[in-house]
């Protein structure tokens, strides 16, 4: 009977065994084959000195005050005009609610779906107490080391002046665009975006805008940041993760602290949040992180590719190696941050009222409804009001690998960066983009800076910078990109 017993279990590891290297065998690359482009030559001097000079400008937006250093945002519009005079002589510029911009720049072919390209002018602020550690002030606008040092560099103007760079070279080139070109850059994306992307969304879409594709800022080119993959990563976004905050409230009777009651409303709100930390929403390998792991698999080094090539057998354990991580663990569920608490105002008495912030960010297949009843439930005290924010949003739609939008950002990405694989991603913070998804299914999130592990701090943080030969090389991404589709 053991025998018999030994020999099914032998047999059945054997088949499974054949379904692995079967499976693994069978994944072949989903890399696209393109003819190496010659790149542009770029004045990275020149280049670097254009982006520092925008750096300069201290376009911190406000969400309450629409005029917050609204001078700022005025001289940033007079430098670009100065800076890319052919380009605003072949296109139309609006500016819409004082300080973000919309060109166009008309197409040759009326029948043609136009292109939209996206990149916000806005910064966010200094964090209160670390000026003193930035090895450059950060609004100075400062090359040096081969980087262009300032905030903004990265996020977003990076992104700006590179597209403008390339656009200005196409103009004075006396390219004609077959399709129409938008490019919108808003000027209030760190908070919120609904005065400037957000408007123009609504206006390109009552004058019957319908955009091939929309590229705005997002994922990057990624070096050594998983393992198993030894070369670089381009991860496309093709869907943004949900934006839910809700604010939480817990009212008593305030009292002396002489005499608390056995438990206070501070002890309540924080074993509350306590409890929802210790109850996570469920993590999945499926969606788009299943997409992106599918693409990588077969160009990983054998053991992850056996892994990634057998999701339908080897998925919890991928998971709970990616739930690691906490940037791979946001690909695979909603998650909750406690971002705010206050309560009280005086050492010798128990406060009334306390409050908190929790920010989720939504995957795309859950609903704010979703995250909203597992607040409910995790907190576990139904004394705490909970309310909505204004400006939430759900997850965006997953667009289509399979759309020519896609199908030529991997082509551009493949033929200047050469050794750099092309996989589709989920972008998991917000962008302006989303405000787009009504005008076309077709929106994409990337940004073509080379990226590594220690570069990420950089991002909201301090010393950002960008490498001038990274700026260089997106703006002949954004030019090979034109010239494909002209």
């Amino acid at each position: 009977m053991i025998k018999r017993l030994l020999l099914v279990m032998l047999v059945t590891l054997g088949i499974l065994l054949l379904a692995l290297a079967g499976n693994t065998l069978r994944q072949r690359s989903q890399q696209v084959v393109a003819a190496r482009a010659t790149p542009i030559a770029v004045n990275a001097a020149q280049a670097a000195q254009h982006l520092a000079g925008a750096l300069r400008f201290r376009t911190i937006a406000s969400a309450d005050d629409s005029a917050h250093h609204l001078d700022q945002f005025l001289q940033l519009h007079d430098y670009l005009q100065q800076t890319y005079p052919h380009l605003h002589a072949v296109t139309n510029r609006e500016v819409i609610g004082q300080t973000s911009l919309l060109f166009r720049w008309q197409g040759s072919d009326p029948a043609a779906r136009p292109v939209l390209w996206m990149a916000h002018q806005d910064v966010v602020p200094i964090a209160a107490g670390t000026e003193a550690d930035w090895q450059v002030p950060p609004f100075d606008g400062v090359v040096r080391d081969g980087y262009v040092w300032g905030r903004g560099a990265w996020d977003n103007k990076g992104n700006l002046i590179a597209m403008l760079e390339a656009l200005e070279r196409l103009a004075i080139d006396g390219f004609r665009p077959r399709q129409t070109i938008y490019v919108v850059s808003g000027a209030d994306e760190e908070v919120g975006g609904q005065r400037g992307a957000a408007a123009i969304a609504a206006l390109l879409q009552t004058r019957g805008v319908q955009p091939d594709y929309v590229l705005d800022e997002g994922l990057l080119i990624t070096q050594g940041m998983m393992a198993g993959l030894h070369q670089p990563a381009a991860l496309i976004g093709i869907a943004e993760k949900g934006y839910a905050t809700f604010h939480l409230q817990l009212r008593g009777a305030p009292g002396h602290s002489s005499m608390p009651p056995p438990t206070t409303l501070i002890g309540d709100m924080a074993a509350a949040l306590t409890r929802l930390e210790r109850q996570p929403l469920p993590a999945r390998v499926s969606g788009v992180a299943q997409q992106m792991l599918s693409t990588l698999a077969p160009e990983m080094s054998l053991t992850n590719r056996v892994l990634l090539s057998n999701l339908w057998l080897t998925a919890p354990l991928v998971g709970s190696q990616l739930q690691k991580q906490p940037s791979t663990n946001a690909m695979l569920r909603s998650t909750a941050a406690v971002t705010i608490i206050a309560g009280g105002n005086k050492d010798n008495v128990l406060p009334g009222v306390v409050d908190a912030t929790v920010n989720f960010r939504l995957l795309p297949g859950d609903t704010q409804a979703t995250v909203l009843a597992h607040l409910q439930r995790a907190l576990g005290n139904h004394a705490i009001q909970i309310t909505a924010a204004p400006g939430n949003s759900e997850a965006a739609p997953i667009a289509d690998t399979a759309a020519p939008g896609y199908q030529r950002l991997q082509r551009t990405v493949r033929a200047l960066f050469t050794d750099t694989l092309v996989a589709p991603g989920l972008m998991i913070g917000a962008t302006d983009a989303r405000f787009f998804v009504p005008l076309t299914g077709n929106v994409y999130r990337f940004s073509p800076v080379r990226a590594g592990p220690t570069d990420l701090a950089r991002f909201h943080g301090t010393n950002e910078r960008i490498a001038v030969t990274n700026l260089v090389e997106m703006i002949q991404f954004y030019h090979l990109l034109l010239q494909q589709a002209g």
